[in-house]
């Protein structure tokens, strides 16, 4: 189970949901044209490490009308195009940019299958009032450029309920009008294809649930509503429909109850002029225990229950099957058949089932399912074996080949061509939030990466998903810590959120690991970050701004409190003298030092910034005592005698992060890569001269929303260089 897609996306968040807008605002916005493409003018070409996925997938769309087209939206990560010919995802949105990273969450999109190269985007990840808002995207080439509207409201591709959908539709009386369902913002309308956009009145009242609209669907020339703030009794109906385009009107008839709280998404069988709709008891994917399928028949307006097994009975282990229904399909080429998949179904583990006679009879297609991740390794989660998914609320049915069905989950998009063989269709799809790098100067990886959700990964190709899948022993969820021995880089140490030990260690770089012993208490409940000395003889465990920090130099047999050490500050370990270690605590801007292996810490520099969040403390490879301070807005700062003195690098702006790789031919010191300004322009930065000059070196359509948490180079290929991004994986870079 990925337990890190709520947590790991809080990282930039900090208020509590913003209150339900109870009026409807006039929303407009001149379109903007993409920024052109830009040729980065140091010549690099850039490439996803390969890991396949990791992330929510919550929503796929086949083109109707066009054999091997497909779209694909994440919570965090953007949104993608399958190339059929490529066999793989071609991403979409990697050209919005720092300041657009709530962009990077995708609400709903949207296809008109009269025109096949129009595709349209709703993007915004978070609706609380520190997000930005959100914004339309528009594109004539299936998304290869793209006209953009900003909107002034907010949308949640992130928050609950970002399965349901699509919250975004073409009308089907009128190509140029779309509609945007929104969650607290009622309907949204636009009649010159997304150019502008409208409040239009809807009988029904956003609450503070955030859920709104939560589906939009054709049959025929009429359009259908779904509405998640409703509580599925009398009088308070959850569907509503349109077949002017101007009046909405309640579905008659319609479920009611438990079961039926939430439409999470509807499809429409055109042969039968049936219209199918999942229901659960809460939006998902999280949370849902009850759930149902009814299917409408459009020509006569009557209801039926088609659910295929009704959540509540026992499962196999003696628990509550509790579950609810996501996704839905319909078959394009045979009547009444379609596909549907359960929700946070654990006990039994989700399934998709698949009917062919309208919902009548129902095979669960997991029961004789054959999973082969052998692509992806990661996908057995330390195990022996794979499950069939979780978090399934986006399915869908290639309208061109019946037996072509696919599944998103919490990590992947399953697929099959025989409707029994299964293997992940996630090529060039990456989602991972990336949060500790490390390019070893030895060894067979060039890079360990340290994750939300999937822990730390050895990459023993960069064009591969690693081979050994996560880190084991413990298998642990999100890293909270990595870091090597400088002198002796075959050790290494790791920390993050663990079932069982939320420390280990490795002494063959990565490769397999071993738990510490024992563990501080402290690490049960906030298992921070981790550094070794030079030799790898002395560890240094940190635990937030409360319990102090921890040291053990026995291989985590037994932990000693480093009480002269101020709580929260960060740590990093001189790269040639095992004696010293250095620390900033940006509750007083002070730099300390240790001389004694970490036993105690006296302070050197202060007066430097304090408060800030985000920092970063870096040790130049190869020197001692030569440090860099990241104070993202306040800039980078140096310090070349272990922190007794700092000097501001006036050649930077803003710095959230940097690391160093392989030096320039000719020079001396190592190349340094940098997360942030120079001027204006928020990118990634490298420098062969000690920081005297720097060069941007990605470019317009490589921006990846926000990089600020790890960049590093590769200690042995001069000009590469790792970044961390926050739902698109690890990027590298390389000159061309």
């Amino acid at each position: 189970m990925s337990t890190f897609h709520l947590s790991r996306r809080s990282v930039l968040a900090g208020s509590a949901a913003a209150a339900a807008v109870a009026s409807l605002p006039t929303v407009s916005g001149q379109a903007r044209a993409a920024t052109p493409a830009a040729v980065a003018q140091s010549g690099y070409r850039w490439r996803n490490v390969v890991i396949g996925g990791t992330g929510f997938v919550t929503g796929v769309l086949f083109h109707p009308s066009v054999r091997g087209l497909a779209y694909a939206r994440t919570d965090i990560g953007g949104a993608y195009r399958w190339d059929d010919l490529a066999d793989c995802w071609i991403p979409l949105t990697d050209h919005l940019g720092w300041d657009d990273w709530n962009l990077l969450g995708v609400e709903a999109m949207a296809v008109d299958p009269a025109h096949p190269d129009r595709v349209y985007l709703a993007l915004g990840t978070y609706t609380q009032s520190w997000a930005g808002n959100g914004a339309v995207l528009r594109s004539e080439d299936r998304g290869a450029t793209w006209k953009r509207t900003d909107l002034t409201v907010k949308l949640g591709g992130n928050e609950d309920g970002r399965g349901c959908g699509e919250r975004l539709l073409v009308d089907p009386r009128n190509a140029d009008t779309l509609w945007l369902g929104t969650r607290h913002d009622g309907l949204l309308k636009s009649t010159d294809r997304g150019a502008t956009w409208n409040a239009v009145s809807f009988p029904a009242s956003p609450s503070a649930t955030g859920q709104g609209v939560t589906l939009l669907v054709a049959a025929d020339r009429t359009v259908y509503a779904g509405w998640g703030d409703s509580d599925g009794t009398a009088g308070k109906p959850n569907l509503y429909r349109t077949a002017d385009g101007k009046t909405w009107e309640p579905v008659p008839g319609q479920p009611s109850g438990t079961a039926a709280k939430v439409p999470i998404r509807a499809a429409y069988d055109r042969h039968t002029r049936e219209l199918y709709v999942t229901y659960a008891n809460a939006p998902g994917p999280n949370g849902q225990s009850d759930g149902s399928v009814h299917k409408l028949r459009t020509v006569d307006g009557k209801w039926t229950d088609v659910t295929p097994v009704k959540p509540g009975g026992t499962a196999t282990d003696g628990s509550a099957d509790t579950f609810g229904y996501g996704g839905v399909a319909v078959d394009a080429r045979r009547p009444g058949t379609l596909v549907v998949s359960t929700n946070n179904r654990w006990a039994e583990i989700d399934t998709v089932f698949r009917s062919t006679d309208g919902g009548r009879t129902w095979k669960s297609l997991k029961d004789d399912a054959v999973l082969d991740v052998s692509e992806t390794p990661y996908l057995k989660w330390g195990g022996d074996e794979a499950k069939f998914g979780w978090w399934i609320q986006a399915v869908g049915l290639d309208p061109f080949d019946s037996g072509h069905v696919v599944y998103g989950t919490g990590a992947t998009l399953y697929s099959t061509r025989d409707l029994k063989h299964w293997a992940p269709q996630i090529r060039g799809l990456e989602e991972t939030a990336a949060l500790q790098l490390l390019s070893p100067p030895t060894g067979e990886a060039h890079l360990i990466s340290g994750n939300g959700d999937i822990g730390v990964l050895y990459h023993d190709r960069l064009t591969a998903s690693p081979s050994r899948g996560m880190a084991a022993n413990p298998v642990s969820s999100t890293t909270t810590g990595l870091a090597l021995a400088a002198a002796k880089p075959s050790y290494v140490v790791r920390t993050g959120w663990s079932s069982s030990a939320n420390g280990a260690w490795s002494d063959d770089g990565g490769q397999t690991w071993e738990p510490f012993e024992t563990q501080p208490a402290a690490a049960k409940d906030a298992p921070g970050p981790i550094v070794t000395n030079a030799d790898g003889s002395v560890v240094l465990w940190s635990f937030g701004t409360s319990p102090a920090a921890h040291r053990s130099a026995d291989n985590g047999a037994t932990w000693s409190e480093v009480s002269s050490l101020p709580k929260g500050a960060v740590l990093v370990a001189d790269p040639l003298d095992p004696t010293c270690f250095y620390a900033f605590d940006t509750a007083t801007g002070t730099l300390h030092a240790s001389t004694d292996s970490g036993l105690t810490f006296t302070a050197r520099a202060t007066g430097l910034s304090s408060g800030d969040t985000e920092f970063r403390l870096t040790a130049a490879p190869g020197r001692s005592g030569d440090l860099w301070l990241s104070l993202k807005e306040n800039g980078l700062y140096r310090s070349t005698d272990g922190g007794r003195t700092v000097t501001k690098i006036s050649s930077c702006t803003v710095s959230y992060t940097l690391g160093f790789g392989k030096a320039a031919e000719g020079a001396s010191y190592p190349a340094i890569y940098m997360a942030g300004s120079t001027e204006t322009i928020m990118g990634v930065y490298r420098s062969d001269d000690e920081a005297k000059t720097w060069v941007r070196i990605n470019d317009d359509q490589h921006q990846w929303g926000w990089i600020g948490r790890a960049v590093t180079g590769d200690p042995r290929v001069y000009g590469r260089v790792y970044v961390a991004t926050n739902g698109r994986g690890v990027q590298y870079g390389e000159l061309a």
